[in-house]
């Protein structure tokens, strides 16, 4: 029963995340926005990164954490196993030319990911204590009135949390550092024990605690990833511009590589970067919404900048070292994911580079696990009052647990069907809002002391 249901749900994950029609939405809802909000994510750039240096803020703002913070809460959440085993399978599956079509999703999720957050700010739910909830399910609520789609929204995220939030990230993890320590991986759950601990220490205080946690891990785990890519880059400084020239080959060059290989380069750099990115799930927009501030287009030029370090620098790092390294080249079946990534660091820093992939992907889905669980509450928030979020809390800490010390392929395909099917109801309302957006932008920009410097 389990086995044919894991391979139904494969099917089924396969079919929707590997889809043209898919990836055309989510492509497509990013152009649509970019062209609306009059190409945001380029024009007010150097806006977004003054406003998390915390500049035009005051305490007054409603909200409970500060730009920087959301910012790093939403990171959390995306800057995980996609960068590193993500990435690595784009390349090995779709050939160098995926990285591009990776920037691609990047570079128009920006403006996604600029629409749902601003939308989460405008119509988030503030009570007397100064709590916040907000996401695309209020959204649909209040902007559209859309009790239903609202709910579908948030039954699907709050199954995601579960999975693509807890427990694979809790089986990554063991992974991860059972390349180091082969003997970890038949104690797992002693290290659920030790993750489970550390998770509910975190989230048992709620969004603020959360928040200050991931401003720290965050900067951290992305300097330390960075830094130790850059060492490898800097062995192989020669090979640079000729990386650069074949990912555009492979990328755009039909009549070199033949048209089924750029076809493979667009489905799975697509596919993989929207995975890492996360741009028009509607997820991270959870995380702005309780961002402090009475502007709502100050919280979305925040929320661009996600893909910007998720995919444009830390998924660029990891496939600049597997081509100049080669690693990809004659790979064995085996050299797949998180261990192709790790072979290419390894080539160049030896045992050091297993550590940078082993305690990178620690790092990374310790800081997903966090973030997702915040998601998780707002979506049991929702659906079923504020009864429910000491409880839902309880349970992501003991599925921790679970996650560490068991085979999760059946929870990964979950994971993936359920993250995309929070799509659909995400899309409808930032399709059907723009204009809405697109005027909250003009309006902000329009006051001569608030224009990008």
């Amino acid at each position: 029963m389990i086995d044919t249901l894991t391979q139904w749900s494969g099917e089924l994950s396969g079919l929707l995340w590997g889809s043209p029609l898919t990836l055309l939405l989510l492509l497509g809802t990013g152009l649509y926005l970019t062209l609306r909000t009059g190409f945001v994510q380029f024009r007010a750039f150097r806006h977004a990164l003054a406003l998390t240096g915390g500049r035009y803020s005051s305490h007054k703002d409603v909200g409970e954490v500060s730009h920087f913070q959301a910012l790093s809460t939403a990171l959390s959440a995306t800057v995980g196993t996609g960068n590193i085993a993500g990435v690595a399978t784009a390349i090995a599956l779709g050939g160098p030319g995926a990285l591009f079509w990776m920037w691609v999703t990047a570079l128009l999720g920006m403006a996604t990911k600029f629409t749902e957050s601003t939308l989460a700010v405008r119509f988030r739910q503030v009570n007397e204590r100064g709590e916040v909830a907000g996401g695309p399910m209020y959204t649909l609520l209040h902007g559209l009135n859309m009790p239903r789609l609202a709910t579908l929204f948030a039954v699907f995220a709050l199954v995601a949390s579960f999975g693509i939030g807890n427990m694979v990230q809790a089986n990554s993890v063991v992974d991860g550092l059972s390349y180091i320590f082969p003997g970890l991986k038949d104690n797992g759950w002693l290290l659920g024990v030790v993750l489970a601990t550390l998770v509910g220490l975190v989230i048992l205080g709620g969004v603020q605690r959360i928040a200050r946690v991931a401003s720290t891990i965050v900067p951290f785990m992305a300097i330390f990833y960075v830094s130790a890519a850059l060492l490898v880059l800097a062995a192989h400084a020669a090979a640079i511009p000729a990386a650069f020239a074949l990912i555009l080959e492979h990328a755009l060059n039909p009549w070199s590589v033949g048209g089924a290989a750029v076809g493979e380069a667009i489905r799975w750099g697509v596919a993989r970067g929207l995975f890492s990115n996360e741009a028009g799930l509607g997820s991270s927009a959870m995380a702005h919404a309780a961002g402090r501030t009475n502007e709502p287009v100050r919280e979305g030029l925040v929320a661009m900048l996600e893909p910007f370090i998720d995919t444009l620098v830390i998924c660029t790092m990891t496939g600049l070292v597997i081509i100049v390294s080669g690693a990809y080249i004659d790979r064995s079946e085996q050299l797949m994911g998180a261990a192709l990534t790790a072979h290419a660091f390894h080539g160049t820093l030896g045992e050091g580079g297993a550590w940078v992939v082993g305690g990178g992907l620690s790092l990374f889905a310790f800081s997903t696990m966090i973030a997702w669980s915040y998601y998780g509450d707002r979506s049991a928030f929702f659906l079923f009052g504020e009864r429910a979020v000491m409880p839902y809390r309880v349970v992501f800490t003991l599925l921790v647990v679970v996650g560490a010390a068991v085979p999760l392929q059946l929870v990964w395909n979950l994971a993936d069907i359920t993250n995309i099917l929070m799509a659909i109801p995400n899309l409808i309302a930032l399709w059907l809002l723009a204009g809405l957006v697109k005027r909250l932008k003009n309006e902000y920009f329009s006051r001569p002391h608030r224009r990008t410097e």
